[in-house]
């Protein structure tokens, strides 16, 4: 995949995520808990791969994933639904807006820090934007964040 391309995936992906959590706050307020919302994302979600490793690979593909099961491999499915709770509670009680702000910004500076641990030997004048970039988009998340309506 080119770098256009994956681009144009990142910004769908965005917009649809505004989407999704739009919906899924419209479902919390029907039901009685956040829960059945991320439940039905959980199992339309659970149902699409099933059907596609099964048709991609047979029942191998069923073996391949319970040979990978580890203690940690848990990890990311339970980032993931806290990352879809706290999406879903941000949209309900203060807006998508700041909701996806705090979440860019935290993200960027978990990214950096991230970036920055991994690349051993980095020079500070190459943070040098990168941090400025976070610092303004940190910035601009808190003053997201504190508008009033």
């Amino acid at each position: 995949m080119n770098q256009t391309l994956t681009l144009a995936f990142l910004v769908a992906a965005g917009i649809g995520l505004v989407v999704q959590n739009t919906l899924m706050v419209r479902i919390t307020q029907s039901s009685s808990t956040i829960l059945i919302a991320m439940l039905l994302n959980s199992l339309v979600g659970i149902v699409l791969f099933v059907s596609i490793l099964l048709i991609k690979y047979g029942f191998a593909g069923f073996h391949e994933l319970a040979a990978n099961v580890r203690w940690w491999t848990v990890i990311p499915g339970l980032l993931g639904s806290f990352f879809v709770f706290a999406s879903i509670s941000g949209y309900q009680y203060v807006g998508a807006a700041t909701t996806i702000a705090v979440l860019v910004a935290s993200q960027l500076i978990g990214g950096l820090v991230l970036d920055i641990v991994r690349s051993h030997g980095l020079a500070w004048r190459a943070l040098v934007g990168p941090v400025c970039g976070a610092v303004l988009l940190v910035i601009g998340a808190w003053l997201i964040a504190r508008r009033q309506f």
